[in-house]
């Protein structure tokens, strides 16, 4: 058991990625005017071996006009090109076949006078249909997908979920607690989207891995009548706000649809809790069947799992305070 959860606190130690938003390969196709457009695209580089030379793949009537540029920033290649298109690009298809290392990638088309349109490209359906027209169900669906896969892929937040229901432990409280946490980052998220409050993403990045530090403390010691132990929908709710800012930031890098803010909003925020309900539901189905077939080892099991719960958030915790 304890080389297992040592072997787990490194595993996830040695990818600092995962521990960040899902960080997705970003497209921009905007238009200039009436046959020019400009391209460009941010692709994260996770080793040195990832391919570097990828370019989207443009819709039929359009070609490139110029050079590609490159510029190197922190874990990404960030490309630019212009590009020209004859007639209308609607009902064509544009992508990115790169996806060897990318979970996925965000594509933002802006044509000129019309509003954003976001289609979400993935290793199964690497192309998207640029539409003449933003339709509410593209939107939904597109922003519903990108919460659920967000939660599942963010390790951060994923973690504290995870060490909250370990710490709660039954069901019937744990859904308070999860409630008030999906009502906290939902009103947070909301805020920080249309522009009423913020806080600096590198603060808010360390302060979601001191929560995970905080919640593995409390589980280790294993002692009843402390604060979370008393009020858990209480610190769920606090923690919930401060989660709600590492979503708005990825919501953010993601961009929103002009005209579709309040869905593309909505949708992002029940395909969270969808994802954070799948995750919830497994854990308690988890920690059900320890008390099934060996009641009398759960206490020792939770506190042997908050240690690399802990290991790898106080990591997160350090290498944030340090970048």
């Amino acid at each position: 058991m304890i080389r297992l959860i040592a072997a787990l606190a490194l595993l996830l130690a040695a990818s600092p990625a995962l521990a960040d938003e899902m960080r997705p390969v970003a497209i921009q196709f905007e238009q200039l005017d009436e046959t020019n457009w400009r391209l460009g695209w941010r692709q994260p580089i996770a080793s040195a071996a990832d391919e570097r030379s990828a370019v989207p793949q443009l819709p039929a009537a359009c070609a490139l006009a110029g050079p590609v540029e490159r510029d190197m920033a922190p874990l990404a290649v960030v490309g630019r090109a212009p590009v020209v298109c004859t007639g209308s690009v609607a009902g064509q298809r544009l992508g990115w076949p790169a996806f060897p290392g990318q979970g996925e990638a965000i594509l933002r088309v802006a044509p000129r006078e019309r509003p954003v349109q976001v289609h979400r490209l993935t290793p199964e359906e690497p192309y998207a249909t640029i539409t003449a027209r933003t339709g509410a169900a593209q939107v939904w669906r597109s922003y519903f997908a990108i919460g659920v896969d967000h939660i599942l892929a963010g390790w951060d937040h994923l973690l504290f979920v995870i060490a909250l229901v370990l710490l709660v432990g039954r069901p019937w409280p744990v859904i308070k607690a999860a409630t008030a946490f999906t009502l906290a980052h939902s009103l947070t998220l909301a805020a920080v989207t249309l522009g009423f409050a913020g806080i600096r993403q590198d603060v808010v990045e360390a302060l979601i891995a001191l929560s995970i530090v905080f919640l593995a403390v409390e589980i280790a010691r294993g002692a009843r009548g402390t604060l979370t132990q008393r009020l858990p929908w209480l610190v769920a709710f606090a923690f919930g706000l401060l989660h709600g800012f590492g979503f708005a930031g990825a919501l953010r890098e993601i961009g929103l649809p002009e005209g579709e803010v309040p869905a593309a909003l909505v949708s992002f925020n029940i395909g969270v809790e969808a994802g954070q309900l799948l995750v919830v539901t497994a854990v308690l189905a988890a920690l059900a069947l320890l008390r099934r077939i060996r009641p009398a080892d759960e206490p020792l099991v939770l506190r042997a799992a908050a240690y690399p719960v802990g290991i790898v958030g106080a990591y997160w915790l350090i290498e944030r305070i340090a970048a």
